[in-house]
């Protein structure tokens, strides 16, 4: 045959390759949920506790109360003591009342006399008196406003104090509530009503098993078909050869390689060096944590 003939062939060879879908590929791992052990944030006698394994909870829900007793009693203390402190806030109005109306009086005593000046009927000297008079009253008025203003931007002072120590205490009683900060379902209870609860104390671990990722390992070729956000099918191993099929969406993938986990079941595949990939699954309540699975690519 000849060159001539071969090269048409070849590159209708080659396009033809490129044409070609990639081949389907199974990834496999195991299934895992977001769990949060939940930890006491009080120190205290557990009052009341009913996170019940296999519970049903959602984020906020109140689950138990460790003892806030004593932090009440505090925040009492605090009002009464804030109660006191403004008893000691000035009116100002009313402490300058008396000042202010004795300035009025000088005006208009001033007025009178300087109309009687324009009658010859009263003297120079009256006239300077008054506006001295005024002028006394005035300063003092003014000096007393100072004074008033200063005692009370302490007792504001002193006031903020309390209201910070009470804010604080809120907080601290907010603490005592114990409740799951996430939607989800009970795994383990670490606590019982009635024991003492330190803080950092693991009381009990919820995790989101409606939402559940199926944690499988690509190697270095295989990544090639695996891309953020795609659409795959997921088979969940029931064992004795039994499958479920579930819709699932690659969510993450690892920028970094490592060692295959001792879950594989060759110590040549344990070897090699694979790329963790995170595939998001809705769970109806058949997948369970540490479930083996595959992932579908390249169909």
């Amino acid at each position: 045959m000849k060159a001539t003939t071969l090269l048409p062939l070849a590159a209708l060879l080659l396009l033809s390759s490129c044409d070609r879908p990639g081949k389907a590929i199974e990834i496999s791992g195991s299934f895992e949920a977001t769990e949060v052990v939940v930890s006491a944030e009080a120190s205290g006698r557990i009052l009341a506790f009913d996170a019940r394994e296999g519970a049903r909870v959602e984020a906020g829900e109140e689950l138990g109360r460790i003892d806030s007793a004593q932090l009440v009693l505090r925040r009492r203390q605090l009002l009464a003591s804030k109660t006191a402190v403004e008893s000691r806030r000035s009116d100002a109005d009313l402490q300058l009342a008396s000042i202010r109306q004795q300035i009025d009086s000088a005006r208009r005593e001033r007025e009178r006399v300087k109309n009687l000046i324009a009658a010859d009927a009263a003297s120079r000297k009256q006239l300077d008196d008054l506006d001295a008079q005024i002028a006394s009253l005035e300063k003092e008025a003014a000096a007393r406003q100072t004074n008033i203003e200063r005692a009370n931007a302490g007792v504001s002072g002193e006031s903020s104090s309390l209201d910070l120590q009470a804010a604080q205490l809120d907080d601290l009683i907010a603490k005592c509530a114990i409740a799951s900060p996430i939607d989800g379902t009970i795994l383990v209870a670490y606590a019982e009503r009635g024991e003492y609860a330190t803080q950092g104390r693991a009381l009990f671990k919820v995790a989101d098993l409606e939402n559940m990722d199926l944690r499988a390992y690509a190697t270095a070729g295989e990544l090639s078909q695996v891309r953020i956000g795609q659409e795959v099918a997921v088979l969940a191993d029931f064992g004795a050869k039994e499958e479920r099929k579930y819709a699932g969406r690659v969510a993450w993938i690892s920028d970094e390689a490592e060692f295959t986990p001792k879950t594989a079941q060759t110590q040549d595949e344990r070897a090699s060096l694979v790329y963790a990939v995170k595939v998001a699954v809705r769970n109806d309540g058949y997948l369970k944590i540490g479930m083996y699975g595959k992932v579908r690519l390249g169909e």
